[in-house]
């Protein structure tokens, strides 16, 4: 069944790199079909980047997204150009702290930076949105995701990025009722 998901944020939150592991998790891990089409703008830190990865049980025949599935925003500017490009009853998934939604809209709010700050580096926000994002959807396996961390992320960072899954992953279990 094919799932469309889009994690959207601005150049230096690692938005190509999340996708890039989503993709690779359901690729390489769990024996599944998946695409990335990455988009940013010609600014180097800052400006809008947008990770558009497809995932499916078949071959993609088309790798670009028509309506996300799974929706995660880590930047106002995210929420402005794509917050209104969710499939009803999809799920939406936003940075607590930078994404401001309109009132009674229902979404899963991750403190992500806030948390990656806790384990002392606010790089790794994008990794504990993709720990979320597994936990609220099993888009992935859980150990898919662990291994295309581990795989993808430069090897002194290894520990510190499995500790970010690890507590977006448990953030969603834990504290935020799924809707």
């Amino acid at each position: 069944m094919r799932r469309e998901v889009r994690i959207s944020g601005f150049g230096g939150q690692g938005i190509i790199l999340a996708g890039y592991i989503l993709g690779k998790a359901a690729a390489v891990y769990d024996n599944k079909e998946a695409t990335l089409v990455q988009s940013y703008g010609p600014e180097a830190r800052g400006g809008a980047a947008s990770a558009e990865v497809v995932i499916d049980e078949e071959p993609v025949d088309y790798p670009h997204i028509e309506a996300a599935d799974i929706l995660v925003l880590m930047s106002a500017e995210a929420y402005r150009t794509y917050g209104k490009s969710l499939r009803p009853g999809g799920t939406l998934i936003v940075e607590e702290d930078l994404v401001p939604l309109e009132e009674g809209q229902k979404a899963i709010k991750v403190p992500a930076t806030r948390l990656a700050e806790e384990l002392g580096r606010r790089i790794v926000a994008n990794i504990v949105m993709l720990g979320a994002l597994v936990a609220a959807t099993g888009i992935v396996s859980k150990e898919a995701i662990v291994e295309s961390v581990r795989t993808s992320v430069p090897p002194r960072t290894v520990d510190l990025n499995l500790r970010a899954l690890e507590r977006g992953y448990e953030y969603v279990k834990e504290k935020v009722r799924v809707l």
